[in-house]
């Protein structure tokens, strides 16, 4: 009955809630392109617009030649089109590894939610997943601005991402939101919003709780303060190892001041270009260089830590956190990939694919159709997510 309910739903739907205008989408909508394809803001709208406008004239029958999708994921997504899995978590936590296992067992897509790693450039640096590690899921929104393209704040984000997840899940697909920029992630998921207030500032006023405006299922990848800390020193110490320093030095020998002060609202903020920028200008040591990045990184999952437990605490979204603690200390210990990975079966994959399809599952049985189209309850709810306390 689910099964016949969700195809209905399926066929029914032409304009999920979660999608933009059309004169405000600017989606990177999943078309195959070459990895090195880039967008400043007014081409990528204009792109993505024509590939939606295509999309539409081909029809749903050949909808699968508009986006790329994954050889390895399981069978195409079930339900209304517009729930979306979100994952949180301070950085070095595993967000990425989560939401590339989850989006091969459910039949996912991710979306990209690091207001760095929107822009291409400096793949080390910012930590972008290599396409080799991607096992074939379709990854939105990564490396796809131009590095000079300025800035791309939380509202630009909240049309463009909306208008992505809006046309994986028209693809029967699942939406999976992934990233540490959490003003990104209020952006896509609020009711409201306002472009010019921070609602984690400290002038935030406590009774504006704002809601989810669509239904969602939010997973929080956690690790203990301390181990995550001693963790993440030893990855900035691999970050150098792999070859952040020589991509950082080729970056500052092939760009002018003019050209990196371009960039500025993007690479420029990434933790690595100042502080290496300062020892390649003879400014300070190497040793000193390496130790602020340490903090700063340290620094950033600190405040990280504190904006996920706003959403949980202050705001009340529903958020199940998934300790990752065992898998990291097994990593630092060098405990050996069969006991790491036992780990992350046992506290976070099982448990958190656990709630993704619970929470597929619900948004079957809680679709409506009214007047020959699919509409979710006016109530967006989130049941397969214990709120952290």
């Amino acid at each position: 009955m689910t099964t016949l309910l969700a195809n209905r739903i399926t066929t029914l739907v032409r304009a999920p809630p979660m999608a933009a205008t059309a004169a405000a989408a600017v989606a990177v909508a999943g078309g195959r392109r070459p990895l090195h394809r880039t967008f400043a803001h007014p081409e990528m709208e204009m792109e993505e617009e024509h590939q939606q406008r295509a999309c539409r004239s081909r029809g749903s029958s050949s909808s699968s030649s508009c986006s790329s999708s994954s050889s390895t994921a399981a069978s195409p997504a079930r339900g209304s089109g517009t729930g979306i899995v979100v994952i949180v978590g301070a950085t070095g936590t595993g967000k990425t590894k989560l939401s590339i296992d989850a989006a091969e067992a459910v039949g996912g897509e991710v979306v990209n939610a690091d207001k760095i790693q929107l822009y291409a450039g400096l793949d080390i640096t910012t930590n972008k997943v290599a396409p080799a590690d991607r096992r074939g899921v379709p990854h939105h929104l990564l490396g796809a601005i131009r590095p000079d393209a300025g800035a791309f704040p939380p509202s630009t984000f909240r049309s463009v991402a909306g208008a992505t997840t809006a046309s994986i899940a028209a693809r029967r697909r699942v939406p999976i939101v992934a990233g540490g920029s959490n003003s990104l992630i209020h952006a896509l998921l609020a009711d409201r919003f306002d472009s010019a207030a921070d609602p984690f500032s400290s002038s935030w006023v406590r009774h504006d709780r704002p809601a989810l405006r669509s239904p969602c299922c939010l997973l929080w990848v956690h690790v203990d303060d301390a181990l995550l800390a001693e963790y993440l020193d030893r990855r900035v110490d691999d970050m150098v190892g792999g070859g952040m320093v020589e991509e950082l030095r080729a970056y500052f020998a092939t760009t002018t001041a003019a050209e990196r002060a371009a960039h500025a609202a993007g690479l420029g903020r990434a933790i690595g270009v100042p502080e290496l920028g300062a020892y390649f200008a003879g400014r300070t040591s190497f040793r000193a260089a390496i130790d602020d990045i340490k903090a700063n990184t340290r620094d950033l999952a600190a405040a990280q830590v504190s904006k996920i437990r706003r959403m949980a605490d202050a705001w009340g979204w529903p958020i199940q956190r998934l300790d990752a603690s065992a898998t990291v200390r097994a990593r630092i210990q060098g405990a050996g990939p069969d006991v790491e990975s036992a780990c992350w079966e046992r506290d976070v994959r099982g448990p958190g694919l656990a709630a993704i399809r619970s929470f597929l599952l619900e948004l079957d049985s809680d679709s409506i159709i009214t007047n020959g189209s699919a509409e979710m309850e006016p109530e967006p709810r989130v049941r397969c997510c214990d709120v952290v306390g």
